[in-house]
């Protein structure tokens, strides 16, 4: 098995989940729904504790501890998808990419839970149970949303024409996809990415919100080689401040 293949994959995804848990907490107490402000806060814990599951996968493979995996690293060392450190916004945003995320993620941890290397089957086959609530909750609230006044409608879909060169950032080719199709450790970014337009396409039928044509959209690369946007850098300040007075400390 390629050690090297199946750590950009565990590392790509710890940080995206690591990066978006982090954005999504920054909804708590800003809901515009009490409901909502405790929704996101529960999936971005969620987020949080997956990429510690994921970071410490990592360690299993020779990678350091997940807090020093975590907090120590620079922007360029990182290799979620650009989609994901993306400043929150309006709500619409925020939820148009919790919808065009979590349906990705969705669907790997789905395919994952066939790979063979057992380690990660065995956690994706518990995380795919945390993301099924997470989906749920997107697609009713884009389905009602979608449908609702011209307001609400006029303002999701100027969030998912903003989002979507970024969402397809999310299956950026890995240097590694054909080890990892042929290992049988994943089934790999193009046809994750048909899956994942199958479904997206499924729930938005359901509204009035309108796909642009894929072919006319340019996706948002560079992520997973770190290369960031201007805001990641200080998001990774910010959650390692703490940890960065004093990384030995016991809580």
């Amino acid at each position: 098995m390629n050690n090297l293949a199946l750590k950009e994959l565990l590392y790509k995804m710890a940080d995206d989940q690591l990066i978006l848990g982090h954005r999504n907490s920054e909804w708590t107490g800003f809901g515009p729904l009490l409901e909502e402000d405790i929704a996101f806060s529960s999936m971005a814990q969620d987020k949080v504790g997956q990429s510690l599951a994921l970071y410490t996968l990592l360690h299993t493979l020779g990678e350091a501890d997940p807090d020093t995996v975590a907090f120590t690293r620079n922007a360029n060392q990182f290799h979620n998808c650009v989609f994901v450190e993306l400043p929150n916004q309006e709500y619409d945003f925020s939820l148009i990419r919790h919808f065009l995320f979590d349906t990705a993620e969705a669907l790997r941890f789905e395919a994952l839970s066939n790979s063979s290397y057992e380690p990660l089957a065995q956690l994706a086959r518990k995380i795919r149970g945390e993301l099924r609530y997470h989906t749920l909750h997107a697609n009713t609230w884009i389905k009602q949303l979608g449908s609702a006044t011209e307001e609400s409608i006029t303002r999701l879909q100027h969030s998912l024409q903003e989002a979507l060169p970024y969402a397809l950032g999310i299956f950026e080719p890995s240097p590694f996809e054909s080890e990892l199709v042929e290992q049988k450790i994943f089934t790999g970014e193009v046809a994750l990415k048909e899956m994942w337009i199958t479904k997206i396409e499924s729930v938005l039928c359901q509204t009035k919100l309108e796909l642009p044509d894929w072919k006319t959209i340019t996706p948002v690369y560079g992520g997973r080689e770190g290369k960031h946007s201007e805001h990641l850098q200080p998001l990774l300040d910010e959650m390692s401040e703490v940890f960065r007075i004093d990384p030995t400390a016991e809580w």
